[in-house]
């Protein structure tokens, strides 16, 4: 008989307003990977973040190798061999990799941190795990994904019990990805357990031993992954069949409106890169990480210098010196970072929707507050937001509402130009389609898009062309309708 590791039954949470957590339980038994999957809101997060500390739960009870917890800090859920690796990264970044892994219990000699045992078991570790980072750098000069995975060695190194990761491969690489598939093969063999929650469904059937779906708050059921198929987890997610993955295209691209020549970067790796845009169209732009595909949108938006390289929006040459140039000529830019460079978090959704529009709100010196009510709640209503209220804090909805609102704040703008760097990571299989919608009608409507992905089947799904970079460069263009992702890949490694 499977030894049980973890055992939460009849948790309840509430919040202001909204009922996350309806009696929820969840079963994890030793040495398995076990997936929990649930549209965004569904309250998987919740749930984990109940059983890490980082909330009270209202009700219910959790069982860790048989023993009653309630941990009241992440401090105390990891002494007691529970570790999470969340989505939305929070880092030490003025520290190094070695500070952040240690941070909290440095080894120490004679009452003094004993630097030399950190960097020899910080370089143990990462051998270990084949994680190749410098246990040296400071955090914030590292890429998402490097950070990602030093998050990930933190977590082993605690020699957890059981092992939550959130959305953990939203960052990485298919290097990156298969590496820590690696890693968590390695800890299942030693008989940990593995919360893993994710969205991608086809590493879920891959890698997991059992499926938990939750709607609404409930746990809805518990299969074998074996048993399970998209179709089947999806039915199960969102209550209903979902036929189609992406929306019909019915935007039709016109005449160009934005022309890139010889763009470089000043103290990025770009290099003359040039393309096209149409009104009315949505422009790819894929690649492997580190090949630019940020970078271009950056330079684009007045983020990063350019060294040269011209860019005109109908037919006028414009500079974009700084993204507040960018925004009066017409361009917005959704970041790939959402917690650290989209959400003010500790604001409520009314703020975080009306900030980059206040100007428009402004009657002899004093703001409408009647407008601004009236535009949020407007866009909560079309972009389907679920929130008690305009007043609630943006920081306790789920990853896709957030964006949801991001993606409302710049919609007040009125853009002609919309650079939409990863918009759908870290979201759910329904709020993707959702904003596939959204993004299909702006095109429909004469607006012109970029969307960066790492995805390529997004990318294949709602792109009209897709521009593939590789070491900076434009390695070339694919048509959205004919390509594949076997074209895709051949491109994005020619210059890397």
């Amino acid at each position: 008989m499977d030894e049980i590791l973890l055992t939460m039954t009849d948790v309840c949470k509430a919040f202001p307003g909204v009922k996350a957590l309806d009696h929820a339980h969840f079963t994890l038994k030793k040495g398995s990977v076990h997936a929990l999957m649930g549209e965004n809101g569904a309250g998987k997060s919740t749930l984990m973040k109940c059983l890490f500390g980082i909330y009270a739960k209202d009700s219910g009870e959790i069982r860790l190798q048989g023993r009653v917890v309630d941990f009241k800090t992440s401090k105390e859920a990891l002494e007691q061999g529970v570790a999470m690796v969340h989505q939305e990264l929070n880092q030490a970044l003025k520290r190094t990799v070695a500070d952040n892994l240690w941070l909290g219990r440095y080894p120490t000699r004679f009452g003094m941190v004993n630097e030399k045992k950190m960097q020899k078991d910080t370089k143990a570790l990462f051998e270990r795990l084949g994680i190749s980072v410098n246990p040296n750098a400071v955090m914030e000069s590292l890429s998402v994904s490097r950070r990602q995975m030093a998050e990930i060695a933190k977590a082993v190194s605690y020699d957890a019990k059981v092992i939550v990761f959130d959305e953990p491969t939203s960052s990485l690489t298919g290097e990156e990805a298969e590496q820590l598939f690696r890693i968590i093969n390695t800890l299942k063999q030693q008989g940990c357990g593995i919360i893993y929650i994710s969205h991608k469904m086809e590493e879920i059937l891959r890698i997991c031993d059992e499926v938990t779906v939750m709607r609404d708050g409930k746990t809805v059921a518990t299969h074998p992954a074996r048993d399970l198929t998209v179709d089947k987890i999806i039915r199960l997610m969102v209550g209903r069949d979902l036929t189609q993955r992406f929306p019909p295209k019915t935007n039709v691209p016109q005449e160009t409106v934005l022309s890139v020549r010889g763009l470089t970067g000043l103290y990025s790796h770009l290099r003359d890169v040039s393309f096209d845009l149409k009104r009315g169209e949505i422009l790819g732009i894929a690649g492997l990480d580190g090949s630019g595909r940020t970078e271009v949108l950056e330079a684009l938006f007045g983020l990063s210098a350019r060294k040269k390289g011209e860019i005109r929006l109908q037919g006028r040459p414009i500079l974009n010196r700084t993204p507040r140039d960018a925004i009066a000529n017409g361009f917005v830019l959704l970041t790939e970072e959402r917690r650290a460079t989209g959400i003010f978090a500790i604001r409520d959704i009314l703020e975080n929707t009306v900030i980059s529009n206040l100007p428009a709100y402004r009657r002899l010196g004093v703001l409408d507050h009647k407008k601004m009510k009236q535009d949020t709640d407007r866009m909560i209503r079309t972009l389907r937001v679920k929130t008690p209220s305009r007043r609630t804090a943006i920081r306790t909805l789920s990853g896709g509402n957030q964006q949801k609102v991001i993606l409302g704040r710049w919609l007040l703008t009125e853009p002609k130009i919309l650079l939409l760097d990863e918009p759908t990571r870290g979201i759910d299989v329904g709020a993707k389609y959702e904003i596939y919608q959204l993004i299909l009608d702006l095109a429909a409507k004469g607006r012109s898009v970029i969307v960066v992905s790492g995805e390529m089947p997004e990318l294949l799904g709602i792109c009209d062309r897709i521009v593939v970079m590789s070491g900076g460069r434009v390695a070339g263009e694919v048509d959205g309708k004919t390509a594949t992702q076997e074209q895709i890949m051949t491109l994005a490694a020619k210059f890397a």
